[in-house]
C-alpha cells in the first residue's frame, strides 16, 4: 500500500531539545571555539510531523514522550506548527537533548551528541489502538528501535496497523545506533513496514553495498517501497529489487543540515497522503530538504502552510 489513502498522519517518535552550535572550521580542543548557540525544539519524529503539516497534511498527530522539564514548551511548539501533540509526560526522566555541532565551513555538516532521555522510555503502555482512528498512514521513527520498551511499542503498533490496513513507514535514523543494533536484527524488526526511508549511508550500511542504487534495490526486496535520501544527489525510488526512479536534488545554500532528512520524510508522506505517486512525493521531499538546509534547526518556518504540489 503505497499510494494516497487520505486520513491523518500519525507519527510515533522522539521529541527532543536541540542545542545547535554553529562554528567554523575544526574545534579548538582544550580551549574556546567561537560559535553561535541556539536552543530549539527537535527530534526526528517531531520534525517529520512538523514538516508534514507544513507541506499541507491537514491532520498530523505525534505520539512521543518528554520530561516534565520541557513538556509545555514542546506542546506549544508542536501546536504552533500545526501538529496535534499526544505527549506522554515522564516524571522520572528529563526530555531528551541533542547537541548539534554544525561546521559552517564544511557544507553545514553536523555531528550529534545525543542524550535520548525520556524519548526512549516510550513503550507499549503508551499505545492504544484507538490512536489509529481516522489515520491513513503511520510513521515510526527509527530511534524507537534503539531501546527495549520502544522496540516493543514498534511491534505492537505495526501489528495494530496491519490489522487495520494502515500502511507504515519507517526512517532508520542513525548509522551509529544501527551499527550497535545490528543489521539482521533491524531487518527483522521492520518486517511488515511498507515504506523505508534510509539515508544513503544507512542504506549502504544495511546492505553492505558501497553503491546507493545497489543498496536501494537490495532493500526493496525486503520492503515494498524504498526511498534512499542522498542529500545533494537527490533521491532514489526502488521497488521489487530495482531502482525505478532517480529524483534530482534542488539547489540550496546550506546553513545547517540538521533535520534535512526529516523534512524530506515529512513532505514525502504528506504528498503520499494527498495521492501523489512515489516519484512525485520524492520530488516534494527533495524540495523540502533543500529548504531545510537553508534554515538553522530541524523545523519548518511557521509561515503559511504549503500544499504537497507547491514548489
Amino acid at each position: 500500500m503505497t499510494g494516497g489513502s487520505g486520513g491523518a498522519l500519525l507519527v510515533v517518535g522522539d521529541v527532543v531539545t536541540d542545542v545547535v552550535a554553529r562554528h567554523r572550521g575544526p574545534l579548538a580542543v582544550g580551549t574556546d571555539t567561537v560559535a553561535s548557540v541556539r536552543r530549539l525544539p527537535g527530534g526526528a519524529g517531531a520534525n517529520v510531523a512538523c514538516w508534514a503539516a507544513h507541506e499541507g497534511c491537514g491532520d498530523v498527530r505525534l505520539l512521543g514522550r518528554v520530561g516534565t522539564d520541557a513538556s509545555a514548551w514542546h506542546e506549544r511548539e508542536l501546536a504552533a506548527c500545526g501538529v496535534r501533540p499526544l505527549l506522554v509526560v515522564d516524571a522520572a526522566a528529563p526530555t531528551g537533548t541533542v547537541i548539534c555541532l554544525v561546521d559552517t565551513a564544511d557544507s553545514a555538516e553536523r555531528t550529534f551528541l545525543t542524550d535520548s532521555g525520556a524519548s526512549l522510555r516510550i513503550g507499549p503502555g503508551d499505545w492504544s489502538d484507538a490512536l489509529l482512528d481516522g489515520v491513513g498512514r503511520l510513521h515510526l521513527s527509527g530511534y524507537l528501535l534503539f531501546s527495549e520498551p520502544s522496540r516493543t511499542l514498534v511491534s505492537v503498533a505495526l501489528s495494530a496497523a496491519r490489522a487495520r490496513g494502515v500502511p507504515v513507514s519507517l526512517d532508520p535514523a542513525s548509522t551509529g545506533f544501527l551499527t550497535a543494533l545490528g543489521v539482521d536484527r533491524f531487518l527483522g524488526l521492520v518486517e511488515g513496514v511498507d515504506v523505508l526511508l534510509p539515508s544513503r549511508d544507512e542504506a549502504c550500511l544495511l546492505t553492505g553495498l558501497p553503491d546507493a542504487a545497489d543498496a536501494a534495490a537490495k532493500l526493496s526486496r525486503h520492503v515494498p517501497l524504498v526511498i534512499v535520501k542522498q542529500g545533494a544527489q537527490g533521491a532514489l525510488v526502488a521497488r521489487s529489487g530495482a531502482v525505478s526512479t532517480r529524483v534530482a536534488a534542488v539547489t540550496a545554500s546550506p546553513r545547517d543540515s540538521t533535520g534535512a532528512g526529516d523534512a524530506f520524510t515529512g513532505a514525502f508522506l504528506a504528498a503520499l497522503l494527498a495521492g501523489a505517486e512515489p516519484r512525485e512525493a520524492a520530488a516534494a521531499g527533495c524540495r523540502a530538504g533543500a529548504r531545510a538546509v537553508e534554515r538553522v534547526g530541524g523545523r519548518p518556518p511557521r509561515a503559511a502552510r504549503r500544499g504537497p504540489a507547491d514548489g
